[in-house]
């Protein structure tokens, strides 16, 4: 049997809390595996990548997957071949919640397949998996020899009707809470936590709360929880790091980052393009502004393969550099002048309408509009027999 190497501390405040960190002991030919704790939740993370780039790629192919395991609540698979079902809603968004701040973390130009995948060994039907996924994913890939430039530490902290901030609340707790908000990032050198990922939404139970008298959540109070959370994120960096000392990195895997555009290239098109996108970008209308942008960006990548006649893949080089021009025109535009992509101010909003009865046979309908976006929303009533 392995050897399993396992670190515990305490997080969140003096409240019993402990997360449990171990590698070592299962899924030992993946690049880097962790199985996290909480209470009796366990999650086993492991993290791999390919050899060589993905051919063709211009984006890099991270992949994360969350297994959730009826074996892991103590229950059976309830079809005829007790077989697992497709990934739940929950999953999904464990997923989702894992990859946006593990992916800014790797290098530029990295197109290398990487593979995160969590299994839930067990749910205590107390303590949430995801954030304790997000934090084995990132030691495992931090011990893994990928190159990543980690750890990312992560906690979810909920707003009680008491005005406290809790970290890490467990289910009980969190239906105490009128807000919650998930706070991903990183250490630097000096101490403070550059933040990586907010995720912030009311409670199920919020109205109730709010109409029992709970404190309300405005920008001073998510600003408060912001600050208090890098000091439990710190809590989660540390204890991936002490697991990753002990354990040992493995030799960076030899990789190959790939240039989207050469400094010409973007030279060329900036001197070429900048006055043509920048027009175009200033087109309030979508659908008018889309057809502009795409014009000046034709004109754009002809005029520069015309210039750089013969080298390999200028047009698909041109292209990137022109998508990446249009994101700094209209980052600075935001930034030094204060005015969005279609002429709008910061603060200026869409013309908003809305209308109801839109569908004649169905229980309720609903068409809400902002500016150019609609949603159509359509409600059927159900009886007490189809309750979920």
């Amino acid at each position: 049997m392995n050897e399993a190497i396992s670190v515990s501390g305490a997080i969140g405040g003096a409240d019993g809390k402990e997360m449990t960190l171990e590698t070592g002991r299962l899924a030992p030919l993946a690049g880097g595996a962790v199985l996290a704790r909480l209470g009796r939740t366990e999650v086993l993370v492991t993290a791999t990548a390919s050899e060589s780039p993905r051919e063709g790629a211009n984006f890099f192919p991270l992949t994360v997957d969350i297994e959730e395991r009826m074996f892991s609540a103590g229950k059976i698979p309830g079809s005829f071949f007790r077989r697992e079902g497709r990934a739940s809603e929950q999953a999904t968004l464990a997923c989702r919640l894992i990859d946006r701040p593990l992916r800014p973390a790797f290098p530029d130009g990295f197109r290398n397949d990487v593979h995160v995948v969590g299994i839930v060994l067990g749910a205590d039907q107390q303590n949430p998996y995801d954030v304790l996924a997000l934090n084995a994913a990132s030691a495992a890939l931090g011990m893994s020899g990928i190159p990543f430039g980690g750890p990312v530490g992560a906690v979810r902290i909920g707003y009680s009707t008491d005005g406290e901030w809790i970290p890490h609340p467990t289910y009980p707790e969190a239906d105490g809470c009128t807000f919650e908000m998930v706070v991903a990032g990183r250490v630097l050198a000096d101490g403070d936590v550059a933040v990586m990922m907010v995720e912030a939404a009311g409670t199920p139970g919020s109205v109730g709360h709010y109409e029992a008298g709970a404190p309300k959540v405005d920008e001073a109070v998510l600003a408060e929880g912001l600050e208090a959370s890098k000091r439990w994120v710190s809590e989660a960096v540390a204890l991936q790091r002490r697991l990753i000392a002990m354990a040992g990195v493995k030799p960076t895997m030899d990789h190959e980052l790939m240039v989207d555009y050469s400094p010409e290239i973007a030279e060329a098109v900036a001197e070429i393009g900048r006055d043509q996108l920048a027009e175009a970008l200033e087109v309030a209308d979508k659908a008018a502004r889309l057809a502009a942008e795409r014009s000046a960006a034709e004109s754009i990548i002809a005029a520069v393969a015309e210039r750089f006649e013969g080298a390999d893949g200028i047009e698909q080089q041109a292209k990137s550099a022109v998508r990446s021009l249009s994101k700094s025109i209209v980052r600075e535009r935001i930034l030094g002048e204060g005015r969005r992509i279609d002429g709008r101010g910061t603060s200026d909003l869409r013309p908003l309408s809305a209308e109801v009865g839109v569908i004649a046979m169905t229980h309720g309908s609903g068409l809400f509009q902002r500016g150019e976006t609609q949603v159509l929303n359509v409600t059927t009533l159900g009886t007490q027999r189809m309750d979920q």
